[in-house]
């Protein structure tokens, strides 16, 4: 299952996407807080269930429970429902916003299934997604580079049985702090982070080395095929260590560190930063 979550009308709902059945699941209780504005989504659930006794039914027969993140960061089981299932919730809750949710769902349908077809149009909606929140073209053409290069180094720990998501957090874990110096809670404390994206945060040069210890780590694991997770641990490291040496070279060229605390708050100053140090330093 791949986990996102989907924003409608600047609310946002936890999705699943189930490979097998190329179905998206939509959390059940996020779908009523959108819809309903309660304050109390579970509670007004429950109710829902109690009066109508057919939704009820379906709802125990059609809703499995699927993991997904919650508030926290953490996956739990949470009640859900494919598109189908949704639609069907949806006619039991009088809202205004039954028809342009029902829009919605069908247009996060269509464009997974195009995205499969033509993973060139995921990369396109990913640059729009940036362009939407301000970021600059360079920085953008950057960051889309890296969302590549990290699911090729994704696809590798899956080739050499890494499958948790506790096991790709250490691994990134272990790289991150070999090239930067920093733990990845570490870095995101230094730019004042909390659950945002790290790479979303980054300025062109941190992205360009962590994308060099992922592309190195890739090509090292390929070529040595490490069978334990302490392999591929040690290997995360040799990945990283590479993009330290790198950007230790930067950083004498430059006379300052290139870990930086800026973040998404000055996305224009996220490419500004790198092409300022270069032009004060030449």
């Amino acid at each position: 299952m791949e986990n996102k979550i989907k924003v409608f009308e600047n609310r946002q709902v936890r999705t699943s996407w189930n490979a097998e059945e190329e179905e998206w699941y939509f959390s059940v209780v996020d779908v009523v807080a959108v819809l309903t504005d309660s304050v109390n989504p579970t509670d007004y659930l429950k109710k829902m269930r109690k009066r109508d006794l057919d939704l009820n039914a379906y709802i125990g027969t059609n809703c499995p429970q699927v993991e997904m993140r919650g508030e926290s960061g953490k996956k739990r089981k949470v009640l859900a429902a494919s598109t189908k299932g949704v639609l069907r919730i949806v006619q039991s809750i009088p809202s205004p916003k039954a028809e342009p949710f029902k829009i919605w769902l069908a247009q996060v349908g269509s464009e997974r299934l195009d995205e499969i077809a033509d993973p060139e149009k995921a990369i396109m909606r990913g640059a729009e997604f940036y362009r939407a929140k301000g970021y600059t073209e360079g920085w953008i053409n950057q960051r889309l580079q890296t969302i590549e290069m990290r699911k090729e180094l994704t696809d590798e720990w899956k080739a050499r049985g890494i499958e948790r998501d506790k096991d790709y957090a250490i691994l990134t874990n272990e790289m991150t702090k070999a090239w930067s110096g920093l733990s990845v809670q570490e870095y995101k404390e230094l730019k004042g982070l909390k659950k945002e994206n790290l790479r979303d945060n980054m300025t062109n040069i941190e992205l360009v080395l962590n994308m060099l210890a992922e592309v190195t780590t890739t090509a090292i694991s390929k070529q040595e095929q490490p069978g334990t997770f302490d392999e591929n641990k040690a290997v995360a490291r040799r990945g990283g260590k590479v993009a330290k040496n790198a950007r230790t070279d930067i950083e004498s060229q430059l006379g300052q560190s290139v870990v930086s605390p800026l973040n998404a708050s000055d996305k224009l100053a996220l490419e500004i930063k790198a092409e300022e140090d270069k032009d004060g330093k030449q």
